[in-house]
């Protein structure tokens, strides 16, 4: 399936490896499961990527009729998703929650004891661009004027970021400064719950810069209330081709974001099978395309096995990419 980076081809080796036999391999569940409603965690406040990933799976599960038992969203926000996680550890398996590299990078930073592994993965099922964004009417004409401002004064902006620091908002924007020689360790960063909390400050003149998915800051860059001045990106942004990537801008770095999905610990085999069954198909409708399309997300499709390798795989990256950006030791 397209969409799909380099780290597959080692995961397609290790998958078995890592989960151990814990998927049976049988597309069809349990009969009795799921025996009651469903609710999926969106561990923020409603309008950031995570809450838009569960709605969206709600959705289309609701309209392709792939699933008989009712489906909700419940948001548990703080913590840069540790509330909605540690909620998510002590339920059983109707509840399922969405995921995304915090769910590995805040253990690493020591902001919390849950790692990826307290859960069961599920999906990784989508990946979309990172943005910086600045007011509309900012100085800041593109993403070399705010480096060139940032190498010569590090403080001298207030950077919005959220849920958390060490998510891949933060990291990207951490990678791209330090390659241009800013002291990343003096930046300004103001925390918020989501994305639209950063919009909000970000248009209301509280901060100077964001840091956002493409998916939480194209609508107002289209309307003219913010302005993107570079992407993460490695292609045109069809909804506006003058935004420039870093590419564009002379600075060879792309950073991809994703997003899955997770079941509290001990699911079983059945259960497993049954969300791989039912997920697999929902990614393969024109509900789930047109998602990816509307939301300038991209198709990044992993089963249960190959999520385990993939969240193994990233564990290590973010690990020594956090040394390097000094978040770690």
């Amino acid at each position: 399936m397209k969409g799909r980076t380099k780290f597959m081809s080692a995961i397609m080796l290790t998958a078995a490896l890592v989960l151990g036999g814990c998927s049976s391999g049988d597309s069809s569940a349990d009969s009795e499961y799921p025996a009651k409603n469903i609710e999926f965690v969106a561990p923020a406040t409603p309008g950031g990527g995570w809450d838009t990933t569960a709605r969206a799976i709600q959705n289309v599960l609701n309209e392709e009729g792939l699933v008989e038992q009712n489906l909700n969203v419940v948001n548990k926000p703080g913590g840069g998703g540790e509330v909605g996680w540690q909620y998510l550890k002590g339920q059983d398996s109707h509840s399922l929650s969405i995921n995304s590299s915090l769910v590995i990078a805040n253990n690493l930073l020591g902001q919390s004891e849950l790692t990826y592994e307290d859960f069961t993965p599920l999906a990784v099922l989508a990946t979309e661009w990172m943005t910086v964004a600045v007011p509309a009417e900012s100085e800041l004409e593109d993403g070399i004027a705010m480096l060139d401002q940032l190498k010569e004064d590090p403080k001298s902006l207030k950077i919005g970021v959220g849920p958390a620091l060490g998510n891949n908002d933060h990291l990207s924007f951490v990678r791209v400064a330090a390659d241009y020689g800013v002291d990343v360790s003096q930046l300004d960063y103001m925390i918020y719950e989501s994305g639209g909390d950063i919009l909000t400050a970000l248009m209301g003149g509280h901060i100077d810069v964001a840091t956002l998915s493409l998916s939480e800051s194209l609508e107002q860059h289209l309307s003219g209330s913010i302005n993107i001045i570079a992407t993460t990106a490695d292609a045109p942004i069809p909804e506006d081709e003058n935004i420039q990537s870093w590419q564009d801008q002379g600075i060879d770095f792309t950073f991809p974001h994703w997003r899955g999905i997770m079941g509290p610990p001990d699911m079983t085999d059945e259960e497993i099978a049954y969300w791989d069954d039912t997920l697999s198909k929902m990614v393969e409708t024109e509900g789930w395309q047109n998602v990816l399309e509307n939301n300038n997300w991209e198709d990044y499709y992993m089963n249960s096995e190959e999520s385990a390798a993939f969240l193994e795989e990233q564990s290590g990256m973010y690990e020594d990419l956090m040394k390097q950006a000094g978040l770690t030791e």
